[in-house]
């Protein structure tokens, strides 16, 4: 059997939720701009990382369970909302920054496993991801493709979910970037507390089913 079609169906659906704004980009952006690229770096792998639970509850059946349980989704829904509430309220407490910018350490840069739980936290308690991948494999991934392939797929998703946001880390720790934004940055800093605290409250209203 030819699995290109399904293949090629998941990596555009996939590429398309990836580049589309949302939580995880605005949590790389913030992470790139204010610690640096290894903070950021990890932080995308965590995504991934998250990613991947979704992609794994689907292939084991389970995303039929989380799809038809209200109780479940709505507790991802309120454990995600809160979460990006508590982050939009550090963000927006950012404070200015006085004498001058060292980019080699960056804010107070959290280590390297705390950089992983956010971007994990982030991703795996979004219900709008769940739902994504709870869509996207009964539509795009026949019912006799088998599992390994299945596997593959999963693979490929996690992989490039990472690689892409530490792309992105990397565009946004140029140093004329960071050098504009260590120097003035609490303003944006502030700014994406607000989208973060946007983002929480666009979960908090949603209907998950």
């Amino acid at each position: 059997m030819n699995y290109w079609p399904e293949f090629l169906t998941i990596v555009v659906a996939h590429a398309l939720a990836v580049a589309s704004p949302g939580p995880d980009f605005a949590i790389v952006l913030r992470q790139s701009l204010r610690h640096g690229r290894r903070t950021a770096v990890w932080t995308s792998i965590g995504i991934g990382c998250g990613l991947s639970i979704h992609i794994t509850y689907c292939l084991l059946g389970l995303g039929l369970f989380l799809q038809n349980s209200a109780v479940a989704l709505t507790t991802v829904k309120w454990l995600g909302a809160a979460y990006l509430a508590w982050v939009g309220v550090q963000a927006i407490r950012a404070k200015a920054r006085t004498g001058d910018v060292d980019l080699s350490t960056g804010d107070a840069a959290p280590t390297s496993r705390a950089a992983w739980t956010t971007g994990f936290l982030v991703n795996v308690l979004n219900p709008k991801a769940a739902l994504f991948f709870i869509a996207l494999f009964p539509l795009a991934v026949s019912v006799t493709t088998p599992k390994w392939i299945q596997i593959g797929y999963g693979v490929w998703m996690t992989v490039t979910t990472a690689l892409w946001f530490s792309f992105v880390s990397v565009v946004f720790t140029k140093e004329a970037v960071r050098q504009s934004f260590l120097r003035h940055g609490h303003w944006i800093d502030r700014a994406l507390g607000v989208v973060f605290l946007g983002f929480a409250a666009s979960l908090a209203l949603a209907t998950v089913r």
